[in-house]
């Protein structure tokens, strides 16, 4: 089967030239015009789909194919899309920047051309007036104008009064329609921070920043032109839709398994694949806070992803009949997986930025402290070095690491392996069914993994 979806791939010349504001922007014009859009996001990153979330209040799934393939990303594209009737896929870093230094494997390109999806490149023009034109012109032309899928242009940053004329020599000379143009709005600037962007929820009136620019970009938007670009897309070849794996039959007794998955300010790193992927199993879903819940929900089993705990460490801290709660759970083995700020937070200590230090869980050994660097950065495979409860000899799971943290102790049950460099290390601690580590682990390229995890959950249920 196929599936006739229009879309458009948001890309841009680079990182800052204005992707997500444009998207954002782009996803608020689509639903004031009565479109019910689907957004995803190249690569691994969370914060951008955070931010297609508080705009759409719709998950936002990444296309990424190192931790999911051609296949996966095909599969996660045509489940995004389903009810939906306006595709918008954010890009990521520069349209031809990959995986590896020296190609275009996982890059916007590569996924735009895997997809069949056309894209529209997004150029930051501040500083600029015909020194743009040579810069689309060589995004046009670098792969061939046949082969190339950039089918319109936004200017972002530009001066109203250069705009049209500018718009026009690139219609002229580079045989691309310009479709829209935002000038510099001072009030719209999203400030950064050491781990990419700030969350939606840390920036006053995100919403009215985003519509201020929805606003202006509806002024100059071809609207005919862009939705003319998005319906040319290409059918694609639909694969099963669920992940389909073998435990979906519910238990025979207390119902469905049950996991908590704690999502606030301080843990809201994740993946909808991985929701996806186990929901698709039978399992249940309920997610709570760790900052602002007293007590621990009753599960099956809890999943603590990454974000910012070191922003959040005294309320974290000050939250102790929590901490004794998820200690407790540790200690009873119930099943728990733990990624980045989530591994942070299980630790005896962490240190925030300003080098205070706080008590957390205690579940396993180690303090959290800031290093001031990124420490690791990039894709990953983790393969076990040591006998543990989810990954078995010669099992990888795929993952990704981005963090200026570092901890006293990082485990030694796996070795993890840079997916583009010929480096390893060690790292995973390991204790009884608690798995944590810095990685932020893409279930499904690994789906025994899940599954044992789901085991342990079956049996510490027989177990009460």
């Amino acid at each position: 089967m196929t599936n006739n979806f229009p879309r458009v791939m948001i890309c841009g010349t680079g990182s800052g030239s204005g992707k997500t504001i444009v998207t954002c922007a782009l996803l608020r014009i689509l639903k004031r015009r009565g479109y019910n859009p689907a957004v995803f996001k190249c690569g691994p990153d969370y914060i951008d789909p955070i931010f297609h979330k508080t705009v759409l209040d719709v998950p936002s799934r990444n296309l990424d194919i190192f931790m999911a393939g051609k296949d996966g990303i095909r599969r996660t594209l045509d489940r995004g899309s389903e009810g939906k009737d306006f595709g918008v896929i954010e890009g990521v870093m520069g349209f031809y920047d990959g995986i590896s230094m020296s190609g275009t494997d996982g890059s916007s390109y590569d996924i735009s051309k895997e997809t069949e999806t056309p894209a529209i490149l997004v150029v930051n023009a501040k500083g600029m007036s015909m020194s743009i034109i040579p810069v689309v012109q060589g995004f046009f032309d670098y792969v061939g104008r046949i082969n190339n899928p950039i089918k319109g242009i936004i200017l972002n940053n530009i001066s109203p009064m250069v705009a049209k004329d500018i718009s026009s020599r690139i219609e002229e000379e580079v045989h691309i329609p310009v479709v829209g143009y935002i000038p510099f709005i001072k009030e719209a600037g999203i400030d950064s921070r050491h781990l990419g962007l700030v969350l939606p929820d840390e920036i006053p009136d995100i919403l009215e920043k985003i519509d201020a620019v929805a606003d202006k970009l509806e002024e100059t938007l071809d609207f005919e032109k862009l939705l003319d670009i998005a319906e040319k897309a290409e059918s694609f070849r639909t694969l099963q839709n669920s992940f389909a794996l073998p435990l979906c039959a519910e238990p025979a007794e207390g119902g469905p398994l049950k996991v908590a998955v704690a999502k606030d300010e301080a843990f809201c790193f994740y993946y909808e694949d991985n929701f996806d992927l186990m929901r698709d199993m039978g399992i249940e879903l309920e997610f709570f806070s760790p900052l602002h819940d007293e007590r621990l929900p009753e599960a099956d089993g809890y999943i603590f992803g990454g974000g910012y705990p070191e922003l959040h460490a005294k309320e974290l801290s000050e939250n102790t009949l929590m901490l004794e709660d998820i200690k407790n759970a540790a200690d009873n083995n119930v099943p728990i997986i733990a990624e980045c700020g989530g591994f942070m937070y299980l630790q005896e200590e962490l240190e925030d930025k300003d080098g205070n230090t706080y008590k957390m869980v205690g579940a396993i050994p180690g303090k959290s402290f800031m290093t001031g660097k990124l420490t690791r950065f990039g894709y990953v495979t983790i393969a076990a070095a040591k006998e543990n409860t989810y990954l078995k000899p010669f099992e990888c799971i795929n993952g990704h690491e981005f963090h200026y943290y570092d901890t006293t102790d990082n485990g030694d049950t796996c070795v993890i392996t840079k997916g583009t460099q010929n480096r390893s290390w060690e790292g995973i601690q390991i204790k009884g069914n608690l798995f944590a580590g810095f990685p932020h682990l893409y279930y499904p390229s690994c789906n025994s993994f899940i599954e044992r995890f789901a085991a342990s959950m079956l049996v510490g249920r027989s177990q009460i």
